[in-house]
């Protein structure tokens, strides 16, 4: 008897051990399920592999899974390109977007939209919808005639990293520090631009990764996870952000692991 759709997990990860090319292990067996609809925060110390995670689940050439799998709505997508990840729903801001010469905003989500779901729009076609995202998550609109991150501040492109979240409309969304360098006003913008997106579609799949608390403090994540050495060591809620805000990472480290892994 097959399983109903509502029972699969959105994202599924089990038993992840990923290594750079050259055979260094960062991932030790990583277990993480993120179910429709759910905010999952992920915090560990520099070296941790948190980022690596992030490379990883989207299909990194950097690094070669070498046991363990990724699911996606059921399917196994361990072995898929990261195009091929994209294309299905799933989507990654990353930590330092890369600026795109001679690429408008416009043009740039045109092509992505394409891949994303086969859909050809006008550029009126999409302007028009541009523009809604650009007011409701509180964008100045000539954005969308600039060249991808150039210029930008660094809120300016981690909102438009919020920006093609709302325009592709991926199923789950990988998060990498997009607090990193945020002030506490270019913050609040993110975090307001990730509650948008979610208030719109209440099924998405959120994982964010972040060092901090005063991100998880404006989007409330159903489950908080402590990646250390390559491995998730302790779960729970929201109450676990603030022990860590108290304890440190070195009351979470396993007795013989060693920092920097």
């Amino acid at each position: 008897m097959s399983t109903p759709v509502s029972e699969i997990p959105l994202f599924e990860v089990r038993d992840l051990h990923a290594s750079t090319t050259d055979g260094i292990e960062i991932l030790r067996g990583v277990d993480l399920v993120v179910n429709h609809g759910e905010v999952h925060a992920l915090m560990g110390p520099n070296g941790s592999g948190k980022s690596t995670l992030a490379s990883v689940l989207l299909g990194s050439p950097e690094y070669l899974v070498t046991s363990g799998s990724v699911r996606f709505r059921g399917d196994e997508v361990t072995d898929w390109s990261p195009d091929v990840r994209g294309r299905a729903g799933i989507f990654l801001a990353f930590q330092y977007p890369l600026e795109i010469a001679g690429v408008s905003v416009i043009n740039f989500l045109r092509q992505s939209l394409s891949a994303r779901k086969g859909i050809d729009l006008s550029v009126l076609e999409l302007r028009l919808s541009i523009m809604d995202w650009m007011a409701r998550l509180g964008m100045d609109p000539s954005f969308a005639d600039r060249h991808v991150n150039e210029g930008f501040s660094g809120g300016e492109k981690k909102r438009n990293e919020v920006l093609q979240m709302a325009i592709l409309e991926p199923e789950m969304a990988i998060l990498d520090e997009t607090d990193s360098g945020l002030d506490i006003d270019a913050l609040q913008v993110v975090a307001d631009g990730v509650a948008e997106v979610r208030r719109d579609r209440p099924d998405l799949g959120v994982l964010t990764i972040t060092h901090y608390q005063r991100l998880l403090d404006k989007l409330r994540p159903d489950v908080v996870h402590i990646l250390v050495d390559g491995r998730i060591v302790e779960r729970g809620g929201p109450d676990l952000a603030a022990r860590l805000e108290a304890e440190g990472y070195e009351a979470f480290r396993p007795a013989g692991s060693t920092a920097g892994a």
